[in-house]
């Protein structure tokens, strides 16, 4: 049985009280917060068997090397890709995209190719393909999506063509919560002999991610967004295709032979991770992940879809209040506008009522101005997000209309 209320209990940031007050933790969809075992898991390799992976031959060097590669192996089995050399760890699923266009995309997009984009793309799976146009002669092509943030295939469909080279599009939006079909999205691209690479940051923590039902080329995700530490992420990519890619990074351990005159490199997927890696971080974000799995999708998705019910119902009781993205199929992100109360003035009221929630552009600057604003504010949901929760945000949020109201 799915018990929010003991699984709360696992995360201590959650029990810490500001002011007095427990604190409603709305902010999931920035970064989420961390249970005890992933903490305790990282405690463990600071504690016990802290070293440099892959260098050392004593037991320290063995123990980390050990535990890194089977955090590689824990993502391997949580994406289902084919093998663990097809698990890249970077510093988060921004360096996996960069990565990709800095080797992939240089390699083999030109001039005259098109890259695909969604309109309600993060800034992290905008910017560098659109420098990569402007280096490569490419086009960046953008399709649109409805003013209620709806995925239109018609849209996408009328726009992917023989000279689309890369699709790349976000499994769920960080604003509008949207879903985007990411399955028939890949196979379309694939029928137009385009490469695929979804954006799964905020898709990953939520819904089981199949690399090999879906059948996309690249896939990219972080693991502070689920329930791991910052400072790791992880790009998938299929083993022949990351195989005829070049290094993106050069230096320790990345490589198979130097001498002065020339260098070979090591294979997949040590010639991606130059330097010493991220270790640590890479046990917790697995620790994180078995986290979720032992919990069961399943069991997560039936309270997300709960909670979403509700939240979306209890929103719609604040007068003043418009939801920005109603799509059919939505995760649990909500961008909303209070009347004439500038997201600032919001988020300062609802702070001192304990309840954390974003505010901005959402580092997706064009759907937020897509969609009439220059600034909103988001609340968004993690495994850990009760009704209680909800109900101080409304809370929170009436008591801002009223103040405001009265100035």
């Amino acid at each position: 049985m799915y018990d929010v209320y003991q699984i709360k209990k696992d995360f201590p940031v959650l029990s810490a009280l500001v002011e007095g007050k427990p604190v409603a933790y709305l902010d999931s969809a920035a970064s989420a917060q961390k249970p005890y075992c992933v903490l305790e898991a990282m405690n463990h390799i600071y504690k016990t068997a802290y070293a440099n992976p892959h260098r050392g031959t004593y037991y320290f060097a063995d123990a980390i090397t050990t535990a890194y590669e089977q955090a590689r192996e824990t993502v391997c089995q949580f994406l289902n890709a084919r093998n663990s050399k097809e698990i890249v760890f970077t510093r988060n699923a921004t360096e996996s995209i960069n990565l990709v266009a800095a080797t992939w995309a240089r390699q083999n997009i030109g001039k005259g190719d098109e890259i695909l984009i969604s309109e309600a793309e993060h800034h992290a799976n905008l910017v560098p393909w659109q420098q990569i146009c402007s280096q490569q002669g490419a086009k960046l092509v953008v399709f649109p999506v409805s003013d209620n943030g709806e995925y239109i295939p018609e849209e996408f469909a009328t726009r992917l063509n023989d000279k689309t080279k890369l699709v790349a599009v976000t499994a769920m939006s960080n604003v509008l919560g949207t879903v985007f079909p990411i399955k028939e999205i890949t196979s379309a691209a694939h029928i137009a002999g385009a490469k695929v690479l979804i954006d799964a940051c905020q898709y990953a923590v939520h819904c089981p991610l199949d690399v090999q039902d879906i059948d996309c080329d690249f896939a990219a995700f972080s693991g502070h967004k689920t329930y791991g530490p910052t400072g790791i992420g992880v790009l998938y990519g299929k083993s022949e295709i990351l195989e005829n890619m070049p290094p993106y990074q050069f230096g320790g351990d990345m490589v198979d032979n130097v001498t002065f005159e020339h260098t070979t490199f090591a294979d997949i997927p040590a010639r991606f991770e130059a330097g010493t890696p991220a270790s640590v971080q890479a046990v917790g974000m697995a620790r994180g992940l078995k986290y979720i799995l032992d919990l069961g999708f399943d069991n997560i998705l039936q309270h997300e879809k709960e909670l979403i019910k509700y939240a979306t119902s209890r929103l719609l009781e604040v007068p003043q209040l418009k939801i920005i993205g109603t799509a059919q199929n939505k995760g649990g992100v909500f961008s909303f506008a209070v009347g004439n109360i500038h997201p600032q003035d919001l988020a300062f009221v609802l702070n001192k009522e304990n309840v954390a929630i974003r505010i901005g552009h959402h580092c997706a600057q064009p759907i937020v101005n897509r969609m009439g604003y220059q600034s909103l504010a988001r609340a968004s949901l993690g495994l850990y997000t009760t009704k209680e929760d909800i109900d101080a945000l409304i809370n929170a949020l009436l008591k801002a209309e009223n103040f405001f109201r009265e100035r």
